[in-house]
């Protein structure tokens, strides 16, 4: 699968944004989706991820703000921001792990930058 997201850019704090991640190739059920972001000064973070069953997990600095959801017929991922905060100014890249093959894809990651 080849992921593709979109839905960045560039807006000021309080507002929300939704972020989506599609696959090119079909989006299996049974992949572990997830959403990660980095700065320039900052590793690549973890912050967000769906099992397959649908259970969620979020990092401190986004819980309650965020949230992480799939659609596997239209072969997309969801990332829903709210309350932005500009220390949510990153790359956002979306990521899909095969359980089975443990084979690893990422997106080419999207620019959120938020304003105070």
């Amino acid at each position: 699968a080849l992921l593709v997201e979109s839905g960045g850019g560039s807006l000021q704090a309080g507002v929300s944004l939704r972020l989506s991640c599609a696959a090119s190739g079909s989006l299996s059920r049974r992949y572990l989706m997830a959403w990660f972001r980095q700065t320039p000064v900052t590793q690549l973070d973890l912050f967000a991820s769906i099992t397959s069953g649908g259970n969620t997990n979020f990092a401190d600095s986004v819980e309650g703000r965020f949230t992480i959801s799939r659609d596997n017929a239209k072969n997309t991922v969801y990332l829903q921001m709210n309350s932005l905060k500009p220390e949510d100014t990153a790359v956002y890249y979306c990521y899909g792990l095969d359980p089975n093959y443990g084979r690893k894809y990422w997106g080419q990651g999207t620019q959120v930058t938020v304003s105070p």
